[in-house]
């Protein structure tokens, strides 16, 4: 059946809004040519969308080219702001934005492991606050919080998991609390492969899956496009794979003795001093992560530097190859700071070793955002909520 006419202009007007965020401002000249559709059409939805206060002219397209169908016409950025936190156990990042994703505000706060639940919620509640307010925000529109743990697939909340803070829940509900605005939470890692599928190392990846390599260790598995979270949305919890060469067996408390063991931060370290490689401790990355990148560097070269590297793909490749075995994704994205910081001689290692170990072929890629892909993925999040919502008719 036939669109009715009400619905025809929805589409429509959902069809200009989505070309006027991916392109930028364009001419109504150009939204006839990119949406195919009439030049009356295109004038009564440009005058709806400017009446709705969702667009406005923005500019001229050239000298040349005088007249109405010369305007340039955008969506209004400031018709709400967002925020971003991206919440590790040591402390939260924040971001506010415009409804675009420009940035107008950023900051983050150290959390030490001896803060009480109570004050931690409350600076990192202050300090959207702040980041809000220095922003010239009123009120946020959406906030996207990227936090690690489970989230619940049913309710969308931060599940109770073992070995992470209290404040990391608490959190949630107080954001709720303070703001007018709507919380959304996803697990750090799913949002990290949102933000390499849409502007990393995967854009051209439709099927792959992401192996955070940081403080901890985690997988993102993206089929067809869409992100799979599991029946209790712990897909990729690969911290907890049982693999050999550790000194025992994970439980469903703890990931010692599991792929964590042999590849999270803390083993990265020991690997590094096993091998005489050294790095000055750095504020801005984790050590673990400095040491894999020193090695990488090339820079002295080293015999010790490629000998660290090979054996830490050697651990890399045990992990990924279980989660190939089993999705057969086709490409590997290695994130995080660890993943990052290792770069191409790090992938290329593992790729190499993945050759050997599986049928299956796999392309490895390294990160391209590294350890700010949480907070970009974040703010995508927010934003689509938000024009989701915004852009309804």
């Amino acid at each position: 059946m036939p669109a009715s006419p009400s619905t025809a202009r929805a589409i429509n007007d959902r069809l200009a809004l989505r070309l006027l965020q991916q392109e930028g401002p364009l001419t109504a000249g150009q939204l006839k040519q990119l949406t195919g559709l009439s030049r009356p059409t295109v004038a009564d939805l440009v005058e709806r969308l400017t009446a709705a206060g969702l667009i406005a002219v923005v500019g001229e397209a050239g000298e040349q080219r005088r007249g109405p169908n010369a305007r340039l016409y955008g969506i209004v950025a400031d018709l709400a702001h967002l925020a971003a936190l991206d919440v590790r156990t040591e402390g939260v990042s924040v971001v506010v934005t415009d409804l675009l994703g420009s940035v107008l505000a950023e900051a983050s706060v150290p959390i030490g492991d001896e803060t009480g639940t109570g004050s931690a919620v409350e600076q990192a509640v202050t300090l959207v606050e702040r980041t809000a307010k220095e922003a010239g925000a009123d009120r946020l529109y959406t906030v996207g919080v990227g936090a690690p743990g489970l989230i619940d697939p049913a309710t969308g909340e931060l599940r109770d998991s073992s070995g992470l803070p209290e404040w990391h829940r608490r959190l949630v509900a107080a954001l709720d609390d303070r703001f007018a605005a709507r919380v959304l939470v996803e697990n750090e890692t799913n949002l990290a492969a949102l933000a390499e599928q849409r502007a990393g190392s995967a854009r051209d990846r439709d099927t792959f899956v992401l192996l955070w390599l940081g403080h901890g260790i985690g997988a993102a598995v993206v089929l067809d496009g869409s992100l799979r979270r599991g029946a209790s949305g712990g897909t990729g919890e690969i911290g907890f794979l049982p693999v050999p060469g550790t000194a025992g067996l994970p439980s469903a408390t703890a990931c010692d003795g599991g792929f964590h063991s042999l590849a999270g931060a803390a083993a990265i370290v020991e690997l590094a001093e096993q091998h005489g490689v050294v790095a000055p401790p750095s504020p801005q990355e984790p050590h673990a992560a400095a040491l894999v990148r020193a090695a990488a560097s090339g820079v002295p070269a080293s015999g010790a530097a490629d000998h660290f590297l090979d054996a830490l793909a050697d651990r890399v490749a045990i992990g990924a190859a279980s989660v190939i075995a089993v999705l057969d994704p086709g490409c590997v994205v290695l994130a995080g700071e660890i993943g990052q910081a290792g770069g191409e001689a790090l992938a290329g290692r593992v790729q190499e070793r993945l050759t050997r170990l599986s049928p299956l072929p796999t392309e490895v890629r390294a990160s391209s955002l590294g350890g700010g892909a949480v907070l970009r993925g974040a703010l995508l999040m927010a934003r689509e909520g938000a024009q989701d919502e915004l852009f309804a008719p």
